[in-house]
């Protein structure tokens, strides 16, 4: 089942040089978009900065309006919802941002970030808000006798399980991650990818995963969709992507992984052999 469909989107934004005299340019930011998310996949958008990912993520989740283009979700056009049906969709996609520190206000307690998706929809959940905060921390890793914490008195790894929990708050069907681990150390990373697909195996939602490092993307999608200039350049299965990649770029961007030297590795086996 297709539960996320965006179609030929394009976002330009429009740029002033200096002085009042200075002529406006346009400059396009995503051209053309379109790919598609399953229920329960995770499509990951690979691509370097500047390339236009964040900022299709960012209008598939009507953070951004589209300059052309359409947005259909559960098979309902939702480029230009308002009102009841924006808070609907609100409701069933959620972000996950980068660094978890300016994505979570620091003058609240972690018990009222994570229910905040819960008062914006107006939902009072079962057993009170204290339970509903520690069941989720719990279930994201976290210890629930700090639901009265704040931001600043955690890790980032743990403030950014943080802002999972707060994803999942509403049970939503889509999780939008847009680099969210690429602030966090590497064995952070690890357990905080664990935790997502754990996650996912348990509620059956989907995930579409941004991200420039391609190990991650490796490690946690289905799909992958390479982007340059604004533009998707190729999709396919992670396997066809990494393992028999098409277009130019895409090769040059796995060129670009770093790779132990065969040699080396054998010469470091073998000295721990011996």
């Amino acid at each position: 089942m297709t539960l996320l469909q965006v179609r030929g989107v394009t976002k330009e934004f429009v740029t002033r040089g200096e002085g009042t005299m200075a002529r406006k340019s346009v400059f396009t930011a995503v051209d053309d978009v379109s790919f598609e998310v399953e229920l329960g996949e995770t499509l990951a958008i690979v691509g370097e900065s500047g390339s236009g990912k964040s900022t299709t993520a960012r209008i598939a989740a009507r953070l951004l309006e589209p300059t052309a283009g359409t947005v259909v979700f559960d098979g309902q056009d939702v480029t230009r919802a308002r009102g009841k049906e924006l808070a609907s969709f609100r409701n069933n996609v959620q972000v996950v941002f980068q660094d978890p520190f300016s994505s979570l206000n620091p003058r609240y307690t972690v018990e009222r970030i994570i229910t905040a998706p819960l008062t914006y929809q107006g939902i009072t959940p079962k057993g009170g808000r204290r339970a509903f905060t520690q069941e989720l921390m719990e279930r994201v890793g976290l210890n629930p006798d700090h639901c009265r914490r704040y931001p600043a008195q955690f890790s980032g790894g743990q403030a950014q399980r943080i802002g999972i929990a707060r994803a999942l708050a509403v049970n939503p069907k889509l999780v939008i991650c847009d680099e969210a681990v690429s602030a966090l150390d590497v064995s952070i990373q690890a357990q905080v990818l664990e935790l997502l697909m754990r996650l996912q195996r348990e509620s059956g939602f989907s995930y579409v995963f941004i991200a420039h490092d391609l190990a991650v993307v490796r490690q946690i999608s289905q799909r992958v969709a390479v982007m340059n200039r604004g533009r998707i350049v190729e999709v396919g299965t992670r396997d066809q992507v990494f393992g028999d990649p098409q277009d130019e770029y895409t090769k040059t961007l796995l060129a670009a992984v770093p790779r132990i030297n065969p040699e080396w590795d054998a010469r470091r086996r073998g000295k721990r052999a011996s």
